[in-house]
C-alpha cells in the first residue's frame, strides 16, 4: 500500500499537473496518530476536491471520496490482526465502502472479496493492477546487496512481513532440506504491531526491512523466489522477482494465481508441497529457464506509469 502511495503520488501530478495536489500528513505521524489526521485533518484541507486515497483508508466525513481497497483480509481473517486494528478496520471499512463515490482495488479476486464482504455492487469497484519498477532487472547489482547484507551463500528468497497472513513459517521444513544443499532461505520484510506476529520461524534467515536501494540486487541474486501466503490481495513481489529474472514458486492462494498468471510454480501454502517445488526446481534447470522466460513477457506488463494512468481513467469518467 505504501508503494502504491509512493508511486501515485510522484506519477498523476506528472501526467496532469493541473488536476491533481498531493496531500500527506507529517513524517513523524504514524499509525494512530495518522488515522486521526486522515479523519480530521484531510478532509478540511482537501476542501470540496474529490480525495483519491491509495492505502486502504480514507475520511469517512469527505463527500468525495474515491478509495484504493487493496484487500478484505482484515474482514475475511480479523485473526490475523491485532484486536484494536481489527476492530477499526472492521468499523471504518464498510462506513467508507458506502460512502465513497468509488473503489478501486487490485485485482479480480479482491473485487470478488469486497463485492461479497462489503456488499458493494460491481460496477461501484474498478480494478488497477499495481506495477513494477525499472530498477528491478536481472543485471541488477547482486554483489553490493550480497555484501550489505551479508550474504556469502546461494539463497532462496521470500519478500514478505513476518506475519501471520503471510505464512513464512511454512517455509522452515525447506530451510533445512535447502540447508542440506547449501543453500540459504532468506526472508526480507520485518513486522508491523497493527498484525499477529509469526512464530515458528526456526532455521530462515530473517533480514528484517530491506533498503529499497538492496532490493534490487537481492531479488536478481537469488536462486528461486517463494511466496508461501495464504491471502494476497495482489502480491506485488512475485512480479518483481519475474521482473528480476528469477524463477518464482507461489502458494495457490489469494489473488497469487491471477497475478502469476500461468508464469510460476503454484503450490497448496502447506509446508510440505512448498518444500518438494523448491528441491524439484532447483534440481531442473530447463523447468527454471522455462519460468524466467515466462515470468520476464508476465512482469512486462506491469508498470506503475500504466497504474497511474488507469487510475486517472477511472477518475476522468467519474467526474
Amino acid at each position: 500500500m505504501e508503494r502504491w502511495a509512493r508511486e501515485l503520488a510522484a506519477r498523476l501530478p506528472r501526467l496532469r499537473p493541473n488536476r491533481y495536489v498531493v496531500l500527506a500528513p507529517p513524517h513523524r505521524l504514524a499509525h494512530r496518530a495518522g488515522h486521526a489526521w486522515e479523519q480530521l485533518v484531510l478532509p478540511v484541507r482537501a476542501g470540496v476536491r474529490t480525495l483519491l486515497c491509495p492505502a486502504n483508508l480514507g475520511p469517512v466525513a469527505h463527500p468525495k471520496v474515491v478509495v484504493v481497497m487493496h484487500d478484505a483480509a482484515v474482514l475475511r481473517r480479523p485473526d490475523w490482526y491485532s484486536r484494536a486494528y481489527a476492530a477499526w478496520q472492521r468499523r471504518l471499512l464498510p462506513a467508507l465502502a458506502r460512502r465513497a463515490v468509488h473503489v478501486v482495488t487490485v485485482s479480480e479476486f479482491s473485487r470478488g472479496e469486497l463485492c461479497s464482504l462489503l456488499d458493494l455492487p460491481p460496477e461501484r469497484v474498478s480494478v488497477v493492477p499495481g506495477g513494477v519498477s525499472p530498477e528491478l532487472r536481472p543485471d541488477a547489482d547482486t554483489r553490493a546487496a550480497a555484501a550489505a547484507l551479508g550474504l556469502r551463500r546461494p539463497y532462496v528468497l521470500c519478500v514478505a512481513a513476518q506475519t501471520a497472513r503471510k505464512n513464512v513459517a511454512a517455509l522452515a521444513p525447506a530451510a533445512a532440506a535447502l540447508a542440506a544443499e547449501g543453500v540459504e532461505l532468506v526472508v526480507a520484510g520485518g513486522h508491523r504491531p497493527q498484525f499477529a506476529r509469526e512464530h515458528g520461524l526456526n532455521g530462515l534467515r530473517l533480514l528484517g526491512a530491506v533498503p529499497d536501494a538492496l532490493l534490487p540486487g537481492l531479488y536478481a541474486g537469488a536462486e528461486l523466489f517463494v511466496l508461501p501466503s495464504r491471502y494476497e490481495g495482489f502480491g506485488l513481489p512475485v512480479l518483481e522477482a519475474m521482473a528480476a529474472g528469477v524463477p518464482v514458486v507461489a502458494a495457490a492462494a489469494g489473488a497469487l494465481p491471477e497475478t502469476a498468471g500461468g508464469a510460476a510454480r503454484l503450490v497448496p501454502p502447506e509446508p510440505e508441497p512448498l518444500r518438494d517445488a523448491l528441491l524439484a526446481l532447483l534440481a531442473d534447470a530447463g523447468g527454471r529457464e522455462e519460468l524466467v522466460v515466462a515470468g520476464r513477457r508476465r512482469a512486462a506488463a506491469f508498470s506503475w506509469d500504466r497504474t497511474a494512468r488507469e487510475v486517472d481513467e477511472v477518475l476522468a469518467r467519474l467526474a
